[in-house]
């Protein structure tokens, strides 16, 4: 099957791209995805800093046995 987006298959998509939308309008719309990209990073960062501050407490079997008892 080979690979799924050859450096042709990229040139037909930017030429509709093109066709689609001008080229006026290309430049605007790559600053935005490019503006997304760069804030779904910044969020999965700050998502994964404060992950890791959290410390999961630590499951005793052994102490939850005996509090039943």
């Amino acid at each position: 099957m080979g690979e799924l987006l050859q450096p042709m298959h990229l040139l037909v998509i930017l030429g509709v791209a093109f066709l689609f939308f001008g080229g006026k309008k290309l430049p605007e719309l790559g600053a935005g995805l490019g503006k997304g990209i760069r804030s779904f990073k910044d969020s999965m960062r700050e998502i994964n800093a404060d992950h890791d501050k959290i410390e999961p407490k630590p499951a005793n079997k052994e102490s939850e046995t005996a509090d039943k008892s």
